[in-house]
């Protein structure tokens, strides 16, 4: 039976103030969650293959609590989040005292400039079951290069400028997660806007103005709980660009200017969501589902776009992590620890292999210096070939027992980790 989701069905609500010609996604910083676009893929060479505590470590920094959002990089300066005073040791167990702190560091010496701490919204949810897994910081920033825009969930939508003053905070809404799973998805910037999947705050996606924080479109759906995705941009012919977001059952693609509803097709068959899409050329590309599904389906369709736009439709499991494009291939890997790859231009299974010594995995993988890095929970970081049947090229791991749940950010010639106590910058010592 479909999703539960056609035109008719899904209601928006548009207030529109403004018009956005195009994306203001950098191609060169990774100002966003994985990157530019969210594509996880980066041109920058020079990166080692191995590393450990006293091996290509440029430095190391200490966090004022865990998270598992992952860092971002804009010019020298990295952005990221954490929580403390709830959640974060034993004895923080009330949680009024919650609060998040946006960390701005140097990239050069991992020196942090300064801490912007915001205190934690209404009706926080409580620390069990999965959401214990995660923590209150997992939505990775994003940056136009003025200011930092950080989504909090019941907290709601913050912006500050470089020098870590609150320039603007807008609530999207107080409910709960499915499952009380707390918030994941990661804002997207588009021309003058900064989007949010807010599913589980208000079964939304909402459009604010990037200097006010003012409401510039809201488009909601209840079939949209479910979904920790975070929506990539999709150039389509005729110079247009749309806003793709894969939701329990389906992919969705919006206006990003207005949030008009264009087009729904087949996606993951699974109620819950955690990964996003990844898009090139006008395709985009799903992969997820605790029973394994991958699509491929072509934007730019309008209503039930299913038939018309399909490309394929394929099983492969990936679970919690987001897949990665690179070359011909499409690369995923499950909580499990289970690596696949299937041909992009018709869903091929090219191999399929657990990796040894993997443990769990939430992390999304990246491609650097043609190369797979994989971020395991609790056994380091697994560096992997993108040719032929994906060898294992390394297997490298600090003197760190907390969990690793962020996804590598790149810069040239470094790589930068994050786990509940540390910020690390790897790299070829100068």
């Amino acid at each position: 039976m479909k999703a539960l989701m056609s035109y008719n069905a899904f209601l928006v609500a548009i207030v529109s103030l403004t018009a956005c010609a195009s994306s203001a996604l950098g191609a060169e910083q990774w100002n966003r969650f994985r990157g530019p676009n969210g594509s996880a893929v980066s041109d920058a060479g020079h990166l080692p293959e191995k590393w450990d505590d006293t091996t290509n470590l440029r430095w190391k920094t200490a966090l004022p609590g865990p998270g598992s959002s992952s860092a971002i990089i804009v010019g020298d300066r990295v952005f990221v989040t954490c929580y403390s005073g709830y959640g974060d040791s034993s004895e923080a167990t009330d949680v009024k005292k919650l609060q998040r702190h946006l960390i701005c560091a140097s990239l050069t010496d991992g020196k942090i400039l300064w801490d912007s701490i915001t205190a934690g919204g209404a009706g926080e949810d409580r620390y069990s079951g999965f959401l214990r897994d995660h923590g209150y910081a997992t939505s990775t920033p994003a940056s136009d290069g003025t200011l930092v825009y950080v989504f909090y969930g019941k907290s709601g939508v913050l912006a500050f400028d470089m020098d870590g003053k609150e320039v603007w905070k807008t609530d999207v809404g107080n409910g709960s997660a499915k499952n009380n799973w707390g918030s994941g998805s990661s804002p997207v910037l588009f021309g003058d806007v900064v989007i949010v999947n807010a599913a589980a705050e208000s079964k939304a996606v909402i459009a604010l103005d990037k200097k006010t924080g003012k409401q510039v479109w809201r488009a909601e759906a209840p079939n949209i709980y479910g979904s920790w995705s975070t929506p990539v941009l999709v150039d389509v012919p005729g110079g247009k660009t749309e806003l793709v977001l894969s939701a329990p059952y389906e992919l969705w693609g919006f206006d990003p200017s207005n949030g008009n509803f264009l087009w729904y097709a087949d996606g993951i068959a699974d109620d819950t969501i955690c990964g996003s899409v990844i898009a090139r050329d006008g395709i985009v590309y799903a992969v997820g589902g605790r029973g394994g599904s991958a699509v491929a389906v072509r934007a730019g369709g309008r209503d039930d776009a299913t038939q018309k736009q399909t490309v394929w439709k394929k099983q492969l499991s990936s679970y919690v992590p987001s897949p990665v494009l690179y070359g011909d291939r499409i690369f995923s890997v499950n909580e499990r620890g289970v690596l696949g790859c299937l041909a992009a231009k018709d869903g091929e299974s090219l191999f399929q292999k657990r990796l040894p010594d993997a443990g769990g995995i939430y992390a999304s993988p990246v491609v650097a210096d043609s190369k797979l890095y994989i971020v395991t929970r609790q056994k380091g970081t697994i560096v992997v070939s993108t040719s032929g049947s994906g060898e294992v090229l390394s297997h490298n791991k600090f003197n760190d027992d907390t969990d690793f749940n962020a996804s590598p950010a790149i810069s040239e010639g470094t790589i930068l980790l994050r786990s509940n106590k540390f910020l690390y910058c790897v790299g070829a010592k100068n």
